[in-house]
């Protein structure tokens, strides 16, 4: 409802990239040019200065997008107004996810979410947690769903459940009947992680440097850049490794894999991120509040699959 030529004005200068904002958009970036052209020849004056291969705002341009950014809040908040008294949820929103949690955890969610309310469009992005930290701070996403600390002070972190990371071995593995393992013991045998820049590998350098290992310690054979492609080669024999319990509850049932704590536990947090809005649309809400009670849910439910696997074999 609002114009439109402001709502593209207004991301090229949160972000100070036309590439960026085209993204956010789901634009064209000639498009954005075109728009940004258009606000300008409204006003007769350049709000942007375009010098080597940079974007900043000019003195009309940070004057335009004080008040821009004033519309859009009164504007967000007229919406939520409305849509409270009439108890309508529509609306889109974009969502980003770290991969382990876009395969395993947002499936269910987003499904339930989306019988409950069929007029909200939910977009999805999945890259690695640091690439989610990103979309969030360039506003390219509402938000992101993420498998390691964040951070960036700026932002707001939510923690909706927690999760643990155990070791994945094939079902005649010598560790399959351990009750629990060290980093110390696993450093041992040939080791499969995930790429650089994932929240399961930077959550695992964080532990080893927490029991005076490094990762120079771990006798590493592949890097792979999926739950998938590692648990793919830990059943073929090629080495074993650590993943979310969350990831491998068929693989557990269906007898392919063994599942062994670390001693010490190693536990991650699975964290709502967004930007610190005053204002926010319902239906962003009404996601939160629903994946709010989805996790709740599952923490109530009985203890990891690794925790019910160590318990069936000891039993």
């Amino acid at each position: 409802m609002a114009d439109r030529r402001l709502q593209v004005f207004y991301t090229v200068a949160r972000l100070l990239s036309f590439t960026k904002a085209a993204d956010a958009l789901h634009m064209t970036q000639p498009a954005v040019t075109f728009q940004v052209r258009q606000l300008e020849d409204h006003f007769n004056t350049r709000l942007f200065d375009r010098t080597h291969n940079r974007v900043s705002l000019t003195e009309a341009g940070k004057r335009v997008f004080g008040y821009a950014e004033r519309i859009f809040e009164l504007y967000a908040e007229m919406e939520n107004a409305v849509r409270e008294m009439t108890g309508d949820v529509r609306g889109a929103l974009t969502m980003g996810a770290s991969t382990t949690i876009a395969e395993y955890m947002l499936p269910s969610l987003l499904g339930d979410f989306k019988s409950k309310y069929p007029d909200v469009n939910i977009r999805l992005k999945v890259s690695n947690t640091e690439g989610i930290v990103s979309m969030v701070e360039n506003n390219v996403i509402d938000l992101g769903v993420v498998e390691a600390p964040v951070t960036n002070k700026n932002l707001l972190v939510e923690v909706c459940r927690v999760d643990q990371l155990v070791v994945i071995v094939p079902t005649g593995h010598e560790l399959a009947g351990y009750p629990a393992v060290t980093m110390a013991e696993l450093a041992r045998y040939p080791f499969i992680c995930r790429e650089e820049g994932s929240g399961t590998r930077e959550v695992i350098m964080e532990y080893m440097g927490a029991q005076g290992l490094d990762k120079n310690d771990l006798s590493v054979c592949l890097e792979l850049g999926s739950s998938e492609a590692i648990k793919g080669a830990v059943e073929a024999g090629m080495g074993v490794s650590i993943l979310s319990s969350a990831t491998i509850e068929k693989e557990l049932q269906l007898g392919t894999l063994r599942a062994v704590p670390l001693d010490p536990p190693l536990e991650r947090p699975f964290s709502f991120v967004r930007q610190r809005q005053k204002f926010r649309l319902r239906a962003m809400e009404e996601l939160l509040d629903f994946a709010r009670s989805y996790c709740d849910i599952q923490r109530q439910e009985i203890s990891t699959p690794a925790a019910a696997e160590a318990q069936t074999t000891h039993s």
